[in-house]
């Protein structure tokens, strides 16, 4: 084990890839000390499908990756990070393997090769029960035609079929005979794609036929999955670790024991989805969530509350007067995905009650009522025996959509409470988690569109904004509660930078402002889909200026995922058409609108970016930087956000600050380096200053534009609704009432007298500040 503090102060999280490898890593260590960040934080490193750009497709999870930098890669890092005084949190993924290019896989190749007796067999959640083959949704049409068309070749040689650029392994004596015989004499059955999503006989990532789910519950799989894992805590190579997606192992919180025995109790967080409300399960062995819950309440505190009655009625006007339902289009999205692109899923599940077992259910109704009821599950998952009241929750929102079905419900709920260890219990709570993710996160989140910020993963978009005292609320619960879960605004997952959506959130003050300029956009060009035309519209305002690139990649992947006018499997080319001409109008005919309006709206989105900066920085928990966001960042979701990031341009910048430059709030980002540097510095090296959550007290005219805690020395005090304030004349007579003693702001190194501290006066350079006890700072300068 390494001598290393055992939580992190914060974080920074590093997109490994080929292109940016450990070596690139490890050149930016001396940065990160700079920046003041306490823990570099990597993006999955084992071995993964080839050109992988985000690893979370694992084809060896015994080998760190070659492709980004391989073992001696990740050693040399270690050394450069220690050298540089970093801790390093590393991203695992335990529930699933990249299966796209069998041969990348050994474990997956041997399982192809020999079928049930493969050493292997046990790692991949196979249901050899049907069928009694592996099956592969590979084929672009149905096995007949490919074969009569000479798609698929038997090279007994090369002891492979192939079929275009996919090769599968020759059992051993099979390969002669016809290319029918041969296949049927395979371990494996070669399917059409199309059929996958109802005849699968693996449990895959949410419906990503080529990410395979493992079995770790099984400790012998455990053992073989995370022996590389364990050495990089065991020799230094590590401190922490990240759990990507618990919620789809059988047991997540056993597999966070397993976790913590083989590693002495590493810090370990938890990629766990929380609904508005919910509670992380406090007998995990984790120290908290990777900060989804924590950017709900972080974005909400900057919306205008004003602003959800004329916004709504912006979006019934563009959906032709009907009043969107969330609920129901949640609910009408999440079974959709049940009953199609996961079926396959629920056949499982249905398969796993004997008839005889099911009320007198038919094959049918029992199908509606699992694919309802898992459609119904108010958050991720239940951890039966706890979570009986999310269960009771969903059988009375299924029985008031159905209640024809209303006694199988209730059968089927008595069963999994009755029976928590059973596998039809296990896939039950296994399974309403990809309907979440998928019809909720994936589509609900491109239909939803009133304000692109509270679309955003973890976050329930009717919960439309939070005032001061809701958000000290949940600080302090945080801070009592998981004081080291991390907080993030970033991520690689977020539809949305958060500078995208700091600048989104200023549309919650500018009603009229906004649905004027909407109308003018949408006069130059339309898709004929209101709130579509909204969604994109906003991106593109949001993500102000971009590449004609960029945006056509977001514009596609946003109509295919919300499934409303076109689709990923069934592309409609004359709504895309439209589509693409509007992005093409962003910079043509509508540009002159974009342009003004970004104007417009840009330096109060900096102000919000700035003031969601220093919450997350300095508020509880262990903030997380994503890599390159200590600048403006107005990225927009996978793979914008995984783009090269200038870090040359920010070791000058940081260069300049340290030199005494006080920059403006302008395009240059600057004024955010020094927000994100002064915090980190602070945290890292007086941590005791950090130590409790006091809210603050403004009084004055203006109170309601500032949001302000003590953290035990240091007060943080931001801005809020930008807009408004400069509506009604800025701060006027509000102040801030601190303790007394002298304090030194740290952005800008002045000294404030405690006490009664006008914001005028605290805020007339930057829209926050981060004051210090003077005594602290000037030792420190000494």
């Amino acid at each position: 084990m390494t001598g290393r503090r055992s939580t992190p102060r914060s974080t920074y999280r590093l997109q490994i890839r080929k292109g940016f490898d450990l070596d690139a890593a490890a050149e930016l260590t001396d940065y990160l000390r700079d920046l003041g960040v306490d823990w570099a934080y990597l993006s999955p490193i084992l071995q993964a499908t080839s050109g992988s750009d985000h690893g979370y497709d694992v084809t060896d999870p015994t080998v760190v990756d070659p492709e980004r930098g391989g073992a001696e890669g990740l050693q040399r890092f270690a050394d450069a990070a220690r050298a540089a005084d970093l801790g390093i949190l590393i991203d695992i993924v335990p529930n699933h393997q990249g299966v796209s290019a069998p041969r990348e896989n050994p474990w997956w190749w041997d399982v192809l090769r020999r079928g049930q007796s493969s050493p292997h067999a046990a790692a991949f959640d196979v249901n050899w029960a049907l069928g009694g083959r592996l099956r592969l949704p590979v084929l672009g049409r149905e096995l007949e035609q490919a074969i009569d068309d000479g798609e698929i070749e038997v090279d007994t040689a090369a002891g492979v079929v192939r079929y275009f650029d996919h090769e599968f392994p020759l059992a051993d004596g099979t390969g002669e005979g016809d290319v029918r015989d041969v296949l049927a004499r395979q371990h494996y059955e070669l399917l059409f794609w199309r059929r996958g999503d109802a005849e699968l006989n693996y449990r895959r990532f949410f419906a990503v036929t080529t990410l395979a789910g493992v079995r770790v519950e099984d400790p012998a799989v455990f053992d073989a999955s995370h022996v590389e894992i364990v050495r990089w805590i065991r020799e230094g190579l590590a401190d922490g670790l990240r759990v990507d997606h618990p919620d789809g192992l059988a047991d997540p919180g056993g597999y966070l024991d397993l976790l913590a025995d083989a590693t002495g109790g590493a810090y370990v967080l938890v990629e766990k989805i929380l609904e508005h409300g919910e509670e992380l399960p406090a007998w995990w062995a984790t120290d908290g969530t990777t900060g989804y819950d924590a950017m709900a309440v972080l974005d909400r505190v900057l919306i205008d509350p004003a602003g959800e009655q004329a916004l709504t009625e912006l979006d019934v006007r563009l959906r032709g007067g009907q009043d969107a339902d969330y609920a129901d289009m949640m609910h009408q999205a999440k079974l959709a995905w049940a009953t199609d692109g996961l079926h396959a899923e629920v056949l499982r599940l249905a398969a796993l009650v004997p008839a005889a077992e099911r009320g007198g259910a038919s094959d049918e109704q029992w199908l509606d009522a699992l694919a309802e009821l898992l459609a119904a599950f108010p958050v991720y998952r239940a951890y039966l025996p706890a979570g009986t009241e999310e269960l009771d929750a969903a059988v009375a929102l299924a029985s008031r959509r159905r209640p024809e079905l209303a006694a199988t419900f209730e059968a089927i709920a008595a069963r999994l409470v009755a029976e928590p260890e059973a596998e039809f219990t296990r896939r039950f709570m296994q399974t309403t988690g990809p309907v979440m993710a998928k019809g909720v996160e994936d589509t609900t989140f491109y239909r939803f569109t009133r304000l692109g910020t509270l679309t955003e993963v973890g976050g329930d978009p009717t919960e439309w904004a939070v005032d001061a005292d809701g958000f000290h609320a949940a600080s302090a619960h945080r801070q009592a509660a998981w004081p080291a879960a991390m907080t993030s605004l970033s991520t690689h997952d977020t539809k949305r930078s958060e500078d995208v959506r700091a600048r989104l959130s200023v549309l919650a003050e500018m009603l009229e402002r906004w649905a004027e300029v909407l109308d003018a956009l949408r006069g130059v060009s339309s898709t004929g889909d209101g709130p579509f035309d909204n969604l994109l519209w906003q991106a593109i305002v949001g993500a102000w200026p971009a590449s004609r690139e960029r945006l056509h990649a977001y514009a596609e992947k946003a109509s295919r995922e919300a499934g409303n006018s076109t689709t990923w499997s069934e592309p409609d080319e004359a709504f895309e058409e439209k589509m693409h001409h509007l992005v093409d109008a962003a910079f043509g005919d509508a540009r002159a609108i974009v342009e003004g309006f970004v104007d417009e709206i840009a330096p109060l989105g900096r102000s919000n970016s700035l003031s969601l900066k220093l919450l997350q920085l300095a508020g509880p928990g262990v903030p997380d930087v994503y890599q390159g966001t200590e600048l403006w960042d107005h990225s927009l979701v996978d793979p914008d956000n995984r783009r090269e990031v200038d870090f040359a341009e920010r070791r000058r910048l940081l260069a300049r600050l340290d030199e005494g430059w006080m920059p403006p709030v302008d395009g240059s980002g600057a004024a955010k380096l020094l927000v994100v540097s002064r915090a980190l510095r602070l945290k890292r090296d007086r941590p005791e200053l950090f130590a409790r959550y006091t809210p603050m007290t403004a009084a004055g005219e203006a109170a309601d534009h500032v949001v302000a805690f003590d953290r035990g020395g240091v007060v943080a005090v931001a801005t809020r609704l930008p807009a408004g304030l400069a509506a009604r004349g800025g701060w006027g007579d509000t102040e801030l009432l601190t303790r007394s003693g002298a304090m030194v702001d740290v952005l800008t190194g002045r000294r404030v007298e405690g006490g009664r501290v006008r914001l005028a006066d605290l805020l007339d350079t930057y829209p926050v500040a981060l004051l210090a006890p003077a005594d602290v700072i000037e030792g420190d300068a000494s």
